[in-house]
């Protein structure tokens, strides 16, 4: 049974952390192309319609690749977790179905709406559609991460006498404080990779001194909304969440920050290494009783540690999940730096030509897709034993009557298959970039109009009749 539950829960670990690559930079991209079509707008400089045109095409190859590397988790919960999704399948269905329905399909129709219809839009109707988008986007994030919430910290239910949750009030669902917060902290976390893949491939250009023009847009603009998203992140957002925890939470809260003994003036751990063992953190680096006084803001607070919890319902890994939420940290703390760093240097004007900064943000690009696997990892390990929160653990949850052997088999499938897609991917993605934002009009042709359509009807039906020739029809 236990190498059943593993290999299960390994199977959409890594599927979700797979399509969760994708996802978080269109949420990131989203509000950026508003930003640049608001300046189009405000300016009337084509340049800004450029860049926010060359990233609508990120946004789309992302959305695309991301929607396919979705549609095998939905699965999922009937394969893999059957028992849970009878179980959870009244109060998830609600959030999961909302997100394909509404959010999904407000996305998707106007991305191509964005894409293909600018020359039949006006400049106002084209801004619109990006903020439509980026709405779309967010609204799916809202959905998806709303559901994960409630497994966190389950509200508005009821057991029935099979043992299966009910929906007793959708206003809670969706209104869960959890919720709120938990769906603020991802969507900014998105922010930050969109905004320093921007800065990435504005440094890129610099440096190489092709599409200088843009590549100073994409800089100015992404080292702008990552020095604001990362003090986001760090406060208020990252303070509030951590506080649900330990309120709600407190036995995840001790294994983050590998708290063994409850302690009044808990110091915060900067570094160390959790001696499972002795319970105790070798080699530590601490800040005296910050612990006490970040979660409830006095010093000499009590904080909770492991030992006031059964063994049994401790986190199953408690080092892998201190290990990932200081990764989370400490890139955090890091992407503060490297913003504020840049943003003074953009505001003396140096940024531009400051090499050694621009070589920073363009090898800066991959450390915000690792953070934010590093904080759902945080949320999810330190949610175990259970899958909702206090009432379903996860051996409970997973479907009993899918071997080892067959779970293994699909995620050497997955596997095989999300390597085709990173190609894929990659291949698009480095093309459009070499290409650069100023794409040849050819590739944004216009939709012939219905009157347009009518001339050739009528063009041809002239010359059918008169037995002439058709001519070409111009204008199309």
């Amino acid at each position: 049974m236990g190498d059943a539950v593993f290999i299960h829960r390994l199977q959409f670990g890594f599927t979700i952390s797979y399509h969760y690559l994708f996802p978080q930079l269109t949420l990131g991209l989203g509000p950026l192309i508003v930003v640049l079509k608001t300046l189009a707008l405000k300016t009337n400089d084509e340049r800004y319609d450029k860049a926010a045109r060359f990233w609508a095409t990120i946004f789309a190859i992302n959305f695309v690749i991301g929607v396919v590397t979705g549609i095998p988790m939905e699965f999922q919960f009937g394969t893999n977790w059957s028992r849970f999704s009878r179980f959870a399948g009244g109060v998830i269905g609600q959030t999961l179905a909302m997100e394909g329905m509404f959010a999904f399909f407000l996305e998707s129709s106007f991305l191509g709406l964005f894409l293909y219809g600018e020359k039949r839009l006006s400049k106002l109707q084209h801004w619109f559609a990006a903020v439509l988008v980026w709405a779309g986007s967010w609204l799916s994030g809202f959905f998806i991460v709303a559901t994960d919430a409630w497994m966190q910290h389950p509200v508005g239910y009821e057991r029935t006498a099979d043992g299966s949750f009910q929906l007793t009030s959708f206003w809670q669902l969706v209104l869960n404080p959890w919720a709120w917060w938990q769906v603020a902290h991802a969507l900014n976390g998105g922010l930050i990779t969109g905004s320093f893949v921007m800065s990435a491939v504005g440094a890129f250009y610099l440096l190489r001194q092709k599409h200088v023009q843009q590549g100073r847009i994409f800089v100015r603009v992404g080292v702008t909304a990552a020095m604001i998203a990362s003090f986001l992140q760090l406060y208020p957002l990252g303070d509030a969440e951590g506080r649900l925890v330990a309120s709600h939470q407190p036995t995840t809260l001790a294994a983050m920050e590998a708290l063994f003994e409850t302690e009044a003036g808990a110091p915060m751990v900067i570094l160390g290494q959790p001696n499972m063992a002795e319970h105790k953190i070798d080699n530590p680096i601490v800040v005296p009783k910050a612990l006490s006084f970040l979660t409830w803001r006095s010093w000499n607070a009590q904080v909770l540690g492991l030992n006031h919890t059964p063994k049994e319902n401790w986190p199953d890994n408690v080092p892998l999940l201190y290990y990932v939420y200081h990764i989370m940290v400490g890139l955090g703390t890091m992407f503060i730096a490297i913003s504020v760093v840049a943003a003074f240097l953009l505001w003396r004007k140096q940024l531009y030509s400051s090499r050694w900064m621009l070589w920073i943000l363009l090898l800066a690009v991959p450390f915000p897709y690792l953070a934010n696997t590093a904080g759902w990892m945080t949320a999810e390990f330190g949610r175990q034993p259970w899958l909702v929160y206090g009432l379903l653990r996860t051996v409970d949850g997973y479907s009993k009557l899918v071997s080892p052997g067959n779970g293994w088999f699909t995620l050497l499938g997955f596997l095989g298959m999300y390597c085709v897609l990173s190609m894929l991917f990659l291949f698009l993605v480095l093309r459009q970039i070499a290409q650069g934002p100023e794409a040849p009009e050819d590739n944004f042709r216009v939709v012939p109009t219905a009157p347009a359509i009518e001339r050739v009807l009528e063009t041809t039906e002239h010359n059918f009749r008169d037995g002439s020739p058709a001519a070409p029809v111009k204008d199309i």
